[in-house]
């Protein structure tokens, strides 16, 4: 029979096996030691008190040592459950020792050999005490021992009458309790360690357990996350651009008024479902920041360009200072804070506005985003950065977000390591401040494809481009984006494949009807990666061609190779707005608008 695992035997017998591995190690000392010891003892004594029954009391200890030293000894191949043997064998054994012991004060305990008894006695005591450390496993074998070789010391004083022996015998009494006090107590210390060693051990294994399945939940979250950011994105981003182009064309008639609506609900969901999605990437580890130099000033004015409009709307001011100042930071993450605190800071506004400033503190910079709403109760103040809580929002009114846009600004704050404080007083308003490293030797500008994802540009053409060249295998987009780019005066050319986008190229190169923009899909069919792709039409075709992708994948990762790459991209689902305003900014400028701009 083999030995059971340590997490499946019984807790007892996991204790006492280890107690039985303790006084084994120094099983071989002890007994060895009592021979040595023995020998020294009984030829003193024999020189006192050379009699016989010294010479054969040594012999016979000496002998059941050395027998004891030849017994079969446990080994941690043995059962779990003949710990309970071995415990008895031991206790047997170290018994017998102490009856030995014993035996020892009715041969040496003699009258008028009052300093020979005196010495047996501290002899015998300081063998007891030594015999309390190292027995102290075994309870029953600690009493035992110290019970046969103390009582019996007791009994032959007190045998042997007079006032010197009656006081040692009291002497030994109390040195008999005191050891059996101190013995107990170590042995329950002992066993109460041990107990607490284990379970400390099966917390462990069981917290490992955790994580492991902890990870395993997390890399099946990743995959899940993987595959929802495009498989749910598409076909959002399908109805979100029907939706747009019905939008525009109903717009002026009576149905009109049910086409906004409609897009105001898509375009909700759009942004609920890309918050939850933001949330559970960072959850899941996907999100790793890139640390650099990052320059404030083009993310505030993009900001300024996003929310602007929705401040007017709403009648509130929105200013945002230029700083002219440089952090250390995560170009794509510190806009993400940024757009969260300032969107909140617009819902919960009704009058006034929102200020946002940079400004140099010593080696830090203070972003500030500072708004005249409602503020935040004392009593509320911790909870608003929790997932889905609202201030003063009980009913869940969908207008104001799903509640989750703090909560994602506390997650970039400890990945960025950028500190966020609040202050706020209720009815007069609430101050936002990131704390982040200031940049004092910023790199060199940012490339025009970075700026144009993260920031935006606020230089943007007047019109739309007159012909475009769209990559996308899903025949829903293509269709889709050729009504909306229509509604705008837009020639769109969609194509399902690299053969066909060549075949359109050459086509149009051919007739001297060059396109002004290519946009392709970012996951094309047959694992195709819709940026090699446009780049490698670029450079067949068309080298000053501008290129930007659509890509319903938004993790750091991809965002960051394609910003290596120089590529402008958008998000799926993407907004009417959002996409016009992009293709009108990176698109090349039609040979009628550079004839309308010459002087």
């Amino acid at each position: 029979m083999g030995t059971l695992p340590p997490s499946s035997a019984p807790l007892s017998e996991r204790v006492l096996r280890e107690q039985i591995a303790a006084f084994l190690l120094i099983f071989n000392t002890i007994f060895r030691s009592r021979m040595v010891f023995v020998l020294v003892i009984g030829g003193i004594m024999y020189a006192e008190l050379p009699r016989l029954s010294v010479i054969v009391y040594t012999a016979a200890h000496f002998l059941i040592s050395l027998v004891t030293l030849q017994i079969p000894r446990w080994m941690r191949a043995v059962p779990y459950a003949d710990g309970a043997r071995w415990a008895r064998v031991i206790t047997a054994c170290i018994v017998v020792a102490g009856v030995a012991d014993g035996v020892a004060p009715w041969i040496f305990v003699q009258p008028g050999h009052l300093p020979l008894t005196a010495v047996l006695i501290v002899v015998m005591m300081a063998n007891c005490a030594r015999a309390v450390q190292s027995i102290r496993p075994f309870k029953i074998a600690l009493v035992g021992y110290v019970l046969a070789s103390m009582l019996s010391l007791i009994a032959a004083l007190i045998h042997e009458g007079g006032t010197y022996y009656y006081f040692l015998a009291a002497f030994a009494a109390v040195h008999l309790a005191m050891l059996l006090r101190a013995g107990m107590h170590e042995t329950d210390q002992l066993a109460e360690a041990l107990t607490l060693r284990f379970e400390n051990e099966a917390l462990a294994a069981r917290l490992q357990e955790q994580v492991q399945e902890t990870e395993r939940a997390s890399l099946e979250k990743t995959r899940f996350l993987t595959a929802a950011s495009h498989d749910l994105r598409q076909p959002l981003h399908a109805i979100s651009l029907f939706g747009a182009a019905l939008e525009n064309q109903l717009d002026g008639r009576a149905e009109g008024a049910n086409a906004h609506r409609l897009m105001q609900a898509v375009n909700a969901l759009g942004h609920s479902l890309e918050t939850m999605l933001d949330i559970s990437r960072i959850d899941a580890g996907v999100v790793q920041p890139t640390l650099q130099s990052v320059p404030l000033d083009p993310i505030l004015r993009s900001l300024d360009d996003v929310f602007g409009a929705l401040a007017e709307q709403r009648s509130l001011q929105l200013r945002i200072r230029a700083s002219g100042l440089h952090v250390h930071s995560d170009p794509q993450l510190l806009p993400r804070m940024l757009s969260n605190l300032i969107d909140n800071a617009l819902k919960y506004t009704t009058r006034g506005g929102v200020i946002v400033a940079a400004r140099a503190r010593g080696h830090r910079v203070w972003i500030d985003v500072r708004d005249t709403g409602v503020g935040i109760p004392p009593d509320q103040r911790e909870r608003i950065f929790d997932e889905f809580y609202q201030v003063g929002n009980p009913g869940r009114d969908r207008s104001l977000g799903l509640g989750v846009g703090l909560s994602i600004v506390r997650r970039l704050s400890k990945l960025l390591a950028h500190p966020i404080e609040m202050h706020s007083i209720p009815d007069r308003g609430t101050l936002f401040r990131i704390s982040l490293p200031l940049d004092a030797k910023p790199a060199g500008k940012l490339s025009d494809a970075a700026s144009t994802h993260s920031t935006g540009n606020t230089a943007t053409l007047k019109g739309m481009p007159r012909r475009v060249l769209l990559l996308d295998d899903e025949a829903d987009i293509r269709r889709a984006m050729t009504v909306l780019l229509g509604t705008w005066g837009v020639h769109l050319t969609a194509v399902g494949s690299q053969s066909e986008a060549e075949k359109a190229m050459q086509s149009a190169n051919a007739a001297g009807e060059c396109f002004d923009l290519l946009i392709c899909d970012y996951r094309l069919s047959e694992e195709a990666n819709g940026a090699v792709v446009g780049l490698r039409l670029r450079e067949r075709f068309d080298k000053e061609l501008p290129l930007l992708l659509i890509s319903g994948e938004t993790g750091p990762d991809r965002l960051k190779q394609v910003q290596a790459l120089g590529i402008a991209m958008i998000a799926k689902p993407v907004e009417a707005t959002a996409l016009r305003h992009i293709i009108s900014v990176i698109s090349r400028p039609s040979a009628a608008q550079l004839a309308a701009s010459d002087p």
